[in-house]
């Protein structure tokens, strides 16, 4: 799950494997694998930032 940042400036968290695209219209618009749509004021890059950290923690396996 990541934070992003809703258009009216509600925290929210969604389900990153869930996210189908993301696309820049010049907001940042994000379609799950439901349909769903979100609007984020996060970019694109901010996302994939999160994302990649969310997963980074989920499959770090302490040494």
């Amino acid at each position: 799950m990541i934070y992003i940042t809703k258009i009216n400036d509600q925290k929210v968290l969604i389900n990153a494997d869930l996210i189908e695209y993301v696309e820049s219209t010049p907001d940042t618009v994000i379609t799950m694998t439901t349909g769903r749509k979100v609007v984020a004021k996060e970019s694109i890059e901010e996302l994939v930032d999160l994302t990649i950290a969310y997963k980074r923690k989920i499959f770090t396996f302490p040494a």
